[in-house]
């Protein structure tokens, strides 16, 4: 019999929403969806919950708070890394195809969701190695593993690590910054707003900003990675005889 009082057990917010009961997946999904369409300020437990049709407080079974809810759109997008490795042509045996293989899958997740890129930073740096999504755990296993399986030592496998996922997301953090200031302008300058740049104090950027609006695009990331893994072209035996 119910306690009409409200001193009894607060009610349980109920899972089920507008799509039937709440999963993780369902949750985080409905997040990076809303996220893409509407960018990370429009997130929040009680806007994520009416998207879903449920209470906010259903979706903290989900998410525990909002630093949470953050970590699990970088686990989206590692899920989603994933499923493209899983569907794509295998890269071989062959480590530099791998990577590249690795690196162009990330490319594609992130433009599909630039929205979401900037947490790939902002959370990685805030969460420390052991407490990561897993599915973020499993890329750095994935590329570790490669290197390793290739005859890298431990000490090199790790300078190569580190220096493919900087040139990765570091390649994707350019390719997505805005770089138009009026979209509704016409004329490349004006739409640029190199109006905005002195030409006295800035000439060499205001001369070069329409080539940098240009995306350098999978070309870009491919010569880019290309030219970074030259400095290790001795290859595994060699740097193990080092």
């Amino acid at each position: 019999m119910g306690n009409g009082s409200g001193t009894g057990p607060a009610r349980r917010a109920s899972d089920r929403g507008r799509y039937g009961r709440l999963t993780r997946e369902r949750v985080l999904a409905a997040a990076l969806e809303l996220v893409d369409r509407e960018g990370l300020s429009a997130l929040s437990m009680r806007r994520l919950g009416a998207e879903l049709g449920v209470e906010a407080m259903a979706l903290y079974r989900y998410a525990s708070s909002k630093d949470a809810l953050l970590d699990g759109l970088v686990e989206a997008l590692y899920l989603e890394l994933e499923e493209q490795l899983a569907t794509g042509p295998d890269g071989g045996t062959d480590w530099r195809a791998g990577l590249h293989r690795i690196a162009r899958a990330t490319y594609d997740v992130c433009l599909a969701h630039p929205q979401a890129v900037p947490l790939l930073a902002t959370r990685l740096l805030a969460v420390p190695l052991a407490r990561r999504p897993a599915a973020v755990l499993r890329d750095h296993e994935r590329v570790l593993a490669l290197l390793r399986q290739a005859g890298f030592d431990e000490a090199t496998a790790s300078a190569v690590f580190r220096a493919f996922t900087a040139w990765v997301l570091g390649y994707v953090s350019v390719e997505l910054r805005p770089m138009v200031d009026n979209p509704d302008e016409t004329d490349p300058a004006f739409r640029l707003g190199l109006h905005r740049l002195s030409a006295k104090e800035l000439p060499t950027l205001r001369e070069t900003a329409a080539a940098l609006a240009e995306r350098g695009g999978p070309e870009g990331l491919a010569a880019g990675l290309d030219a970074l893994l030259d400095s290790f072209k001795s290859g595994p035996a060699s740097a193990a005889s080092g």
